[in-house]
C-alpha cells in the first residue's frame, strides 16, 4: 500500500506565522468592504432612525415649552423649568430607545430597559447627593411649602426666597448677602415661614415700678400703640401684666403688622420711641435694675457667733469691735518682739 501523503494540498494562501505581525492589504480590504456593505443595506434604517430621533427631540422641546410657558401664568415658573425639563429628557430617552432599534432590529427594548435598569442603581450611587437635591427640589416646588419672595429662616438663616433650582434655594440676607442652601436641607429640617401670612404680631416688654398703677400704665400703653403709623386696628393692640420682676412690674405689649420684614422692624422703632415718650409725659417710672452688694470683714471676733453678728454687718454690742486678724497680728508682733507696745501698735492700725 502507498504511504499517503498527510500533508493537505496548497490552497494557494501563505498561512500564519506565529509569533510574526502579518501584513495582509487583502484581508483589510475585504474587512472594510463588508462595513461599507452592511452600512449601506443599513442606510434606510439610519435615516429612520435619525428622523425619529429629530422627532422626538422636536416633541421633548415643545414639551417643555408648553409646561413651561403654563405653569408661569399660574406664577409658578420654577415648577415650570424643573418639571419642563424632566420631561424633555423623558422624551429623548424614548426617541432613542426606538431611533435604536430600528437601526440595530436585533436588540431588544426590554435589553435596553435593564441595561438603563442596572446602569441607574450605579449613576445613583455615584450621584446620590445631587439626585437628592433634585427630588427634595421637585417636591418643595409640587407641594410649595413657601414660594419666590417669602421671607423664611431655616437652619438659623434669615432671609428672602430668590430663587428655588433644582440644586439648591438661593436666599438673599436681609443684609444683603446670597445663601445657597441645599434643597435636601430644606426638605430634611423645619422652615419657618414669615410671610405665609398677611399678618404678623410682635411684642415688648416694659418696666413699670412698683409704686405705679398697672391700669393706667396698661391704657396709656394701649392708646400709644392705637396711635403708631403701621400697627393694624384689627386685631387691636395689647398691654398685659407680664411678670413681677426684681424691681419693677413687667408689661407685655402686642401688636399686629404686615408680616413684612421691613414693616416690622419700622414699626417697632417707632412703638419703642412712642412708648417712652407717652409713658414719660403720664409720669409713669420706667425704673432701671437695682442690685445691693454688702461688703463687711468676716474676721471679726463673732464670726460664728448667730446672737452677736447678723448678715451684713457685724452688730457690736458696746463700743467699737476690734476684728480679730489685728488681735492676731499683735499677738504674733508682741511674741517676736517683746518690747512692742500693743496698744500703740493697734492706734498706728
Amino acid at each position: 500500500m502507498a504511504e499517503q501523503d498527510n500533508n493537505p494540498p496548497d490552497s494557494g494562501q501563505s498561512e500564519d506565522a506565529p509569533r510574526e505581525i502579518d501584513l495582509d492589504p487583502g484581508m483589510a480590504m475585504e474587512r472594510l468592504d463588508s462595513w461599507l456593505d452592511g452600512a449601506v443595506r443599513l442606510l434606510p434604517n439610519i435615516i429612520v432612525a435619525l428622523i425619529i430621533l429629530a422627532i422626538f427631540m422636536g416633541l421633548g422641546l415643545l414639551a417643555r415649552r408648553l409646561i413651561r410657558s403654563h405653569l408661569k401664568k399660574k406664577q409658578r415658573a420654577n415648577l415650570g423649568d424643573v418639571l419642563g425639563g424632566l420631561v424633555k429628557w423623558i422624551i429623548y430617552v424614548v426617541g432613542f430607545l426606538l431611533a435604536a432599534t430600528i437601526v440595530i432590529p436585533t436588540l431588544k427594548p426590554g435589553d435596553l430597559i435593564a441595561g438603563l435598569g442596572i446602569s441607574s442603581v450605579a449613576i445613583g450611587f455615584a450621584f446620590k447627593d445631587i439626585l437628592q437635591n433634585w427630588l427634595a427640589g421637585l417636591l418643595i416646588l409640587l407641594r410649595q411649602p413657601f414660594e419666590v419672595n417669602d421671607q423664611i429662616e431655616v437652619n438659623d438663616h434669615h432671609g428672602t426666597v430668590e430663587r428655588i433650582e433644582t440644586r439648591a434655594t438661593l436666599i438673599k440676607t436681609f443684609d444683603g448677602q446670597r445663601i445657597v442652601v441645599p434643597n435636601s436641607d430644606i426638605y430634611t429640617n423645619a422652615v419657618l415661614v414669615k410671610t405665609a401670612y398677611n399678618k404678623r404680631r410682635s411684642e415688648y416688654d416694659i418696666g413699670i415700678g412698683y409704686g405705679d398703677d398697672i391700669d393706667e400704665a396698661c391704657d396709656v400703653i394701649r392708646d400709644t400703640l392705637a396711635g403708631v403709623d403701621g400697627i393694624e386696628s384689627e386685631p387691636p393692640p395689647q398691654a398685659l401684666p407680664w411678670d413681677l420682676a426684681a424691681s419693677w412690674v413687667t408689661i407685655r405689649a402686642r401688636w399686629w403688622t404686615d408680616s413684612r420684614r421691613s414693616d416690622v422692624t419700622r414699626v417697632r422703632a417707632r412703638v419703642i420711641k412712642a412708648l417712652k415718650l407717652a409713658l414719660d409725659d403720664a409720669s409713669i417710672d420706667m425704673p432701671y435694675e437695682v442690685q445691693v452688694q454688702l461688703f463687711h470683714d468676716q474676721t471679726e471676733e463673732t464670726d460664728g457667733d448667730r446672737s452677736a453678728q447678723r448678715e451684713g454687718w457685724p452688730a457690736p454690742k458696746e463700743g467699737k469691735v476690734r476684728p480679730r486678724w489685728k488681735a492676731e497680728v499683735e499677738e504674733i508682733v508682741s511674741a517676736s518682739d517683746p518690747g512692742t507696745d500693743r496698744e500703740s501698735g493697734a492706734a498706728d492700725n
